[in-house]
């Protein structure tokens, strides 16, 4: 617990808890029972890049077909999965995003998630006064429900962080300018997102700017 410890006491703005407290279940829960050290052993050779995330929606290496096949069948009914992961040096917001069906996440490091509930989605926007946010030591995986708004992970430490994501297969994939233009948060297959106006990234590539308030930031410890 010092990591936590550490960065609440460096974020005096934040309400920083465990995922095993209590109130992250309105937006998740920790699966005990995952393979956790299977999983993370295929994440020794991805790297953290010096700026910015990584994302690979689809990880070779990760989605082989014995594992793909267990978690496919104990956590998502059969239903067919990819095996990805995001790493990176991010501390802010940025933005929320949610999908259909429920997320895992995998922390190999130490990181936090900002979290936010769709249904205090209003006018088209959110307020990121209302965001949680939750620290995941390293070796925990959680399950996010498809109601919870949420996006790249912040880091814990100076050095970044490393996170494997699980989704139904085919989201964040390229998806047709005719059916994005039917919903104003559609972004990319089963990716629903808002942007915060200060990540000009998503800006950039015509995101729904959706996020009022302060860009939230995490003070990550330093060395």
């Amino acid at each position: 617990m010092t990591n936590l410890t550490q960065v609440s006491e460096l974020n005096p703005h934040l309400t920083i808890v465990d995922v095993r407290d209590q109130r992250f279940e309105p937006y998740g829960k920790v699966l005990e029972d995952f393979p956790f050290k299977k999983v993370a052993h295929y994440m020794t050779e991805t790297v953290i890049p010096p700026e910015r995330n990584t994302y690979s929606p689809v990880y070779q290496p990760l989605d082989n077909d014995e594992i793909r096949w267990f978690i496919e069948n104990k956590y998502y009914g059969g239903m067919s999965i990819q095996m990805g992961f995001c790493n990176g040096t991010n501390s802010r917001l940025g933005g929320l995003e949610f999908h259909k069906g429920s997320e895992i996440n995998v922390a190999v490091t130490d990181l936090i998630l900002l979290l936010g509930d769709v249904r205090d989605i209003t006018e088209g926007g959110y307020y990121s006064g209302n965001v949680k946010a939750f620290f995941v030591p390293a070796g925990t995986s959680i399950e996010i429900y498809q109601t919870t708004l949420h996006l790249a992970p912040c880091k814990v430490n100076e050095e970044g962080f490393k996170c494997v994501v699980i989704l139904p297969r085919g989201t964040n994939m390229p998806i047709s300018h005719e059916v994005k233009k039917e919903d104003l948060f559609l972004f990319m297959k089963n990716k629903w997102l808002l942007a915060h106006p200060d990540h000009q990234r998503f800006v950039n590539q015509g995101a729904h700017i959706g996020i009022k308030g302060p860009n939230t930031f995490v003070q990550y410890i330093k060395k």
